[in-house]
C-alpha cells in the first residue's frame, strides 16, 4: 500500500511549511518607456499554485472631464521606481501567497495604449482581487508619476502634482 501524499493548505503548502518572502513573489515591477502587455503580466505572474490571476490594465482613454484627449504624457521623479517595487512589496506583505507583476509606462501615450498593468496570481480569486485592489489604489496614490493631458482643442493640465 502507497502512502498517502500530505496534505496542502488552501494556499497550496505544506503544514508548517512558510511562505515565500515578499521579494521573492515580486516578479517583475518596472517603470518604463516600453510598450506594457496584459498578456505577458498574466502569463509571467501566473505559477502552478495559482487558481486565480487578476489582471488590471490602465488604459489611455479618449475623454476626460468632458473634454476629448489626444495623447497623455507621463512623467516620474528618479525615484519613482523603487516607490513602486516598495508599495509591491508592502501588498504582497499583506497578502503572504500573491505574485505581483506591475509597471508603469512612461513618455507619451496616445488613447488606447496601456498606462498601468498589473497582474496579481493567487491560489484563489478573493485574495487575488483585493491584493490587485490594493495595489492599484496604492501605486495610484503613493508613486510620484503625473501626467499631463493633451486635449484636442490644443489645451492641456497637470494631474497629479
Amino acid at each position: 500500500m502507497s502512502e498517502s501524499p500530505e496534505r496542502l493548505s488552501r494556499e497550496g503548502l505544506q503544514p508548517d511549511q512558510p511562505h515565500e518572502p515578499a521579494e521573492h513573489r515580486l516578479v517583475r515591477t518596472s517603470v518604463t518607456h516600453e510598450a506594457l502587455s496584459p498578456a505577458e503580466a498574466e502569463a509571467v505572474a501566473l505559477n502552478e499554485k495559482a487558481g486565480a490571476v487578476v489582471v488590471f490594465s490602465g488604459v489611455v482613454r479618449d475623454h476626460d472631464q468632458g473634454h476629448s484627449v489626444r495623447q497623455l504624457t507621463y512623467s516620474s521623479h528618479p525615484t519613482a521606481e523603487e516607490r513602486l517595487t516598495e508599495v509591491a512589496a508592502g501588498v504582497a506583505e499583506r497578502f503572504p501567497t500573491v505574485r505581483i507583476w506591475v509597471c508603469h509606462r512612461v513618455g507619451p501615450l496616445t488613447v488606447g495604449d496601456h498606462a498601468l498593468v498589473a497582474a496579481v496570481a493567487s491560489a484563489h480569486r478573493q485574495e487575488a482581487f483585493a491584493a490587485c485592489a490594493e495595489l492599484v489604489e496604492t501605486i495610484k496614490a503613493e508613486v510620484p508619476i503625473w501626467k499631463k493631458q493633451e486635449f484636442e482643442s490644443g489645451s492641456s493640465e497637470w494631474v497629479g502634482l
